[in-house]
C-alpha cells in the first residue's frame, strides 16, 4: 500500500511539474514581443551581427521574445521609441540626451565597457595620414560627419575645430549617416576630414587614415528602456543581468560571440552621467542638413 502512495504522489508532482511548464510556456508566448533596436552606426549586416547575440540574450534573460529593429537614421529611431512602438534600445550620449528632452519616460540600464575596460568612450578628427593637415588653418574643407545626432557628429567635430581656433561653419559639411561610411569617404579621399568614434577610426588605420585630434571620455553607450511599455520590474531584471556579466570569467566563452564593443561587461547607468553632453551642447543648434551636397 505504501508504495502505491508513493508512486501515486510521484505520478503528482510529475504532471504538477508538466501544467507549471506548460503555464509558463503560455504565459511568455501571450505576452507581447520586445523590441530591440541599436543605433545604425554601421550598415544593416554589421550592426546585425554584433547585436544578434545581445537579442538572444534579452530572450533569455526575459523570458519574452525579442525583435530585431532597424532603423537608417536615429531620428527615425527616436520617433519610434517616442510612439512606443521600441521597447529597449541601444544609445550614445547625444541621441539618449535628446531623447530625454523629448520624452522623459526612459531609463538608462547600463553603459558598456570598452575593449580598454572603460565605460566610456572617445570621439576623434581624421584624415588621410599624409594629408600633413594642420588644424590651426582648417578652413574652407571638406568634412565628412554621421548625422546630426551622432554624439561623434557635429557636436565633437565642431567643438575639437574650436579648440584650434576654426568651427564647422567656417568649413563645408556633409552628413553621411554612418561611422563607417564616414571612415571610407576619408580613405578614398572624398573628404579632408571626418568624425568618428576612435574605435571605429582604428578599424579603418591600416587603409591609412590618422587621428588628427581625440575628445575627452565621453559616457558610454547605454541599453535603455521604454517606462511606457517595460515595467520596473523587468529593467532592473535587465539591468541585473547585464551588470552580472563577467567577461573574464564565467561568462567568457558566450561574449567571445558578441560585438566587440559589447563584450567587455557593463555598469549600471544613471541620467546623471549624461550632464557632460547637457554641457557641452550648452546653447548650440545642431544643423540638421548638410552645409552642401
Amino acid at each position: 500500500m505504501k508504495k502505491y502512495i508513493w508512486f501515486y504522489g510521484l505520478l503528482l508532482v510529475f504532471f504538477s511539474c508538466l501544467i507549471l511548464a506548460e503555464a509558463s510556456t503560455v504565459t511568455a508566448k501571450s505576452l507581447p514581443a520586445l523590441r530591440f533596436a541599436p543605433l545604425p552606426m554601421e550598415n544593416r549586416e554589421a550592426v546585425y551581427k554584433q547585436f544578434e547575440p545581445v537579442r538572444k540574450y534579452l530572450e533569455q534573460i526575459t523570458g519574452r521574445q525579442v525583435v530585431f529593429e532597424y532603423f537608417d537614421n536615429y531620428f527615425y529611431l527616436l520617433k519610434n521609441f517616442i510612439d512606443e512602438n521600441i521597447d529597449i534600445a541601444y544609445l550614445g550620449p547625444l541621441p539618449y540626451v535628446e531623447l530625454h528632452n523629448k520624452y522623459p519616460n526612459i531609463t538608462p540600464l547600463v553603459t558598456f565597457r570598452e575593449t580598454s575596460g572603460q565605460s566610456g568612450y572617445t570621439c576623434s578628427l581624421i584624415a588621410l595620414s599624409d594629408s600633413k593637415l594642420d588644424l590651426s588653418t582648417i578652413t574652407k574643407k571638406e568634412i565628412a560627419l554621421t548625422q546630426p545626432l551622432s554624439t561623434c557628429g557635429y557636436l565633437s567635430v565642431n567643438g575639437l575645430l574650436k579648440k584650434h581656433g576654426s568651427d564647422l561653419e567656417a568649413n563645408n559639411y556633409r552628413y553621411l549617416e554612418r561611422h563607417d561610411a564616414v571612415a571610407l569617404a576619408v580613405v578614398r579621399a572624398e573628404f579632408d576630414i571626418g568624425g568618428v568614434k576612435t574605435a571605429i577610426a582604428r578599424k579603418y588605420e591600416h587603409l591609412g587614415l590618422q587621428i588628427l585630434e581625440e575628445t575627452e571620455t565621453l559616457p558610454g553607450f547605454a541599453l535603455v528602456s521604454n517606462n511606457s511599455t517595460i515595467t520596473t520590474e523587468l529593467a532592473a531584471t535587465i539591468r541585473d543581468a547585464f551588470t552580472a556579466l563577467e567577461p573574464n570569467g564565467k561568462d567568457k566563452e558566450m561574449l567571445s560571440n558578441w560585438g566587440k564593443k559589447l563584450a567587455n561587461g557593463a555598469v549600471p547607468a544613471s541620467d546623471a552621467h549624461y550632464d557632460i553632453i547637457r554641457q557641452l551642447m550648452g546653447n548650440i543648434v545642431i544643423p540638421e542638413k548638410s552645409s552642401f551636397q
